[in-house]
């Protein structure tokens, strides 16, 4: 039998990969969407205006608008941060994901369930993609040839980890977080318009919990690094502590999610990856949404210039372009993660020197508009002088050691 021929086969239906799909299908090409249903990533769910922008986003996705954020410490110690005259978009991952795949088939993608197995070459040299499909209900072994492979299916990605040197090793962060029936507002503490953000090391020694609204449910969470740490264990302390042990849990779920993106993206032939797949979640934060989407967005135009000039150092440009915009900021918060996550005396630095308001006014402006602010230069001077006051011990508030 002839294999189907396409000009692109994007393994993995999550954000990065449904954007990657939909904008090669509305620029002409032929595209396979190869996802594996019944999956949903443990996420937040929070997006910034920037991306409900950049991608138009519809309001109905919206489950929830945060318009204020609450950080608590070690010592629990709350510095609330209200986002001046916006919001943060809040959406349930099952729905968002399943919306952004049915907009790439409305724009010409093919959309197959199935579980990806391996790349292989036919004899002239073009990228056969074997996959299970069980589309049909029987497992059986697919094969179609690709132009281009798009990898963009999450951080243990099966195409990284077969065609990218060291893709294996990017380091990564494990969350699980709980999706449950939302409370009466003021239940416990709980506001359906605030995200509650726990800097404390019995919840995780090297990252943060959080409670994210999300209309009528809310996302319970947790991520850490640290081998043996039980994150089961500080959800459920979370939810004991915050009044929520008794709401109903809706669903769990757990995945790895990476904090470093790789030094390379493409195997300078036919394979860019996108997403998770590429390691684009920002350290610190551990936000991935909006860096999935555009990494996705970024791909897509490095295989259409691939498939245009027939050069494959094309799909290089996807990563140049998105660390020419990104790095810097995936650096600093990189620097953030790695000094103040290190210990309960430095968290509890961390979350009262974000009490300042120079502090919350540049956080969030850089957070909607994903770009670092330079319009102020004197507050930027402000937060260093008060930076290195923590640092050196020379402030009077809590400070790092």
């Amino acid at each position: 039998m002839t294999m189907e021929t396409y000009d692109a086969v994007v393994v993995g239906g999550g954000p990065a990969g449904a954007i990657a799909a939909g904008d090669l299908a509305r620029a002409g090409r032929k595209v396979l969407l190869l996802d594996r249903a019944g999956r949903i990533k443990p996420c937040g769910g929070a997006i910034p205006p920037r991306l409900i922008r950049d991608f138009g986003i519809p309001d109905h996705l919206l489950v929830a608008r945060a318009t204020a954020a609450r950080m608590v410490s070690p010592t629990n110690r709350i510095v609330n941060m209200p986002v001046e005259g916006g919001f943060v978009g809040m959406v349930d991952r099952d729905a968002f994901d399943e919306w952004l795949r049915e907009r790439a088939v409305a724009g010409g993608a093919e959309r197959r369930s199935g579980s990806f197995l391996r790349i292989e070459r036919d004899e002239d040299g073009t990228a056969v993609v074997c996959f299970h499909d069980k589309g049909d209900g029987k497992e059986n072994v697919q094969r179609v040839r690709a132009r281009a492979v798009v990898g963009a299916d999450g951080a243990r990605s099966q195409v990284a980890k077969q065609t990218i040197k060291d893709a294996d090793r990017m380091p990564c962060v494990f969350a699980y977080h709980e999706i449950i029936r939302a409370p009466a507002h003021g239940a416990g503490g709980f506001e359906e318009s605030r995200c509650d953000i726990y800097y404390q090391g019995k919840l995780s020694p090297d990252f943060y919990a959080w409670i994210f609204p999300h209309g009528d449910t809310a996302s319970v969470g947790v991520g850490s690094a640290r081998k043996g740490f039980s994150l089961r264990g500080a959800v459920s302390d979370l939810r004991q502590v915050s009044g929520l042990a008794d709401c109903e849990t809706i669903r769990t779920e757990g995945a790895p999610i990476p904090l470093k993106p790789l030094r390379r993206w493409d195997n300078g032939r036919d394979v860019v990856l996108a997403g998770d797949a590429s390691g684009v979640v920002a350290p610190a934060s551990g936000e991935g949404i909006y860096y999935a989407m555009v990494g996705g967005r970024l791909a897509a135009e490095a295989v259409v210039e691939m498939l245009v000039t027939g050069k494959a150092k094309a799909l290089a440009g996807a990563r140049k372009a998105f660390m020419k915009d990104h790095g810097k900021v995936f650096w600093i918060l990189g620097i953030m993660q790695h000094f103040w996550y290190r210990s309960d005396k430095r968290r509890e630095g961390f979350v009262n020197m974000c009490n300042d308001p120079d502090v919350q006014r540049l956080t969030w402006q850089a957070y909607m508009n994903k770009e670092l602010v330079k319009a102020d230069p004197a507050a930027h001077m402000r937060i260093f002088v008060k930076d290195m006051g923590h640092l050196l011990g020379l402030s009077s508030s809590p400070r790092a050691p």
